[in-house]
């Protein structure tokens, strides 16, 4: 396991030390944060819907790990196009240890993406209600990047080039993102967005946030917790196998 620990390590002195890429992360969702959360807080409230920053502050602390988390995994094609990757698959270990490394120096990184996000929305106004809760919700974070981390790999074990990494990912990250409700209540959805939002493997993330942070889970914590737990570990499973059968 020591393989694991170092490529884990590796991972976060690439993110400490890109100054511009842990800035250059946190621009989108502070946009949506502080635009939407001001911006149609007024309309949410008329609704009756009360505050709509409270409302608002975990999905948008789901959508920080979620982008980091994906498009983190773009370092496996960087690494496979100039032969960074070769050097380590030739090395005498497990595949898997070197996917599993890698895999939670990125979750790592994403999660600590959306503690920042937590942090900063602070200043936004957000309250958690219940300070005992924080410890799970932050189990939820870690649990939302390991998944998410793992599918990046799975996708970019079957890649080779950068652009139709890029491609495939904003065609999967986007309906991910929206159908999560991390914008929208849930309840009172048309039936054909509910059942997108159900099968949606952010919306139990969003919603333990919700659910943790300001006690407004739809689904339930333990139906999130356990649908997130299956979903990592399946991709954390094909995610290895893809890695393991990658040509160098």
């Amino acid at each position: 396991m020591s393989t694991v620990y170092i490529l884990w390590l590796r991972q976060l002195k690439r993110y400490f030390r890109s100054r511009a890429r842990m800035i250059g992360s946190l621009g989108q969702p502070l946009l949506f944060l502080f635009a939407l959360g001001f911006g149609f807080g007024p309309i949410y409230q008329r609704a009756g819907g009360g505050n709509y920053v409270q409302f608002l502050a975990p999905g948008i602390i789901a959508m920080a790990i979620l982008f980091t988390a994906i498009f983190s995994r773009i370092e496996i094609i960087w690494d496979r196009q100039f032969g960074f990757l070769k050097e380590t698959l030739v090395a005498p270990v497990s595949r898997f240890h070197i996917m599993l490394g890698r895999t939670l120096g990125g979750a790592t990184v994403a999660a600590l993406q959306g503690v920042i996000v937590f942090l900063l929305s602070l200043l936004a106004g957000f309250r958690p209600l219940s300070i005992t809760m924080l410890p799970l919700a932050f189990l939820f974070m870690i649990l939302v990047a390991i998944l998410f981390t793992a599918l990046g790999t799975a996708i970019a074990s079957l890649l080779e080039d950068l652009q139709g990494f890029q491609l495939i990912m904003n065609f999967i990250v986007m309906p991910l993102f929206f159908l999560s409700g991390a914008l929208f209540p849930l309840q009172g959805l048309p039936k054909a967005i509910g059942i997108a939002a159900s099968v949606d493997p952010l919306s139990y993330g969003v919603d333990g946030l919700r659910g943790t942070l300001v006690n407004g889970a739809h689904f339930g914590l333990f139906a999130d917790f356990a649908i997130l737990g299956i979903i990592t570990a399946l991709l954390l499973a094909v995610g290895g196998y893809l890695f393991s059968k990658i040509q160098i």
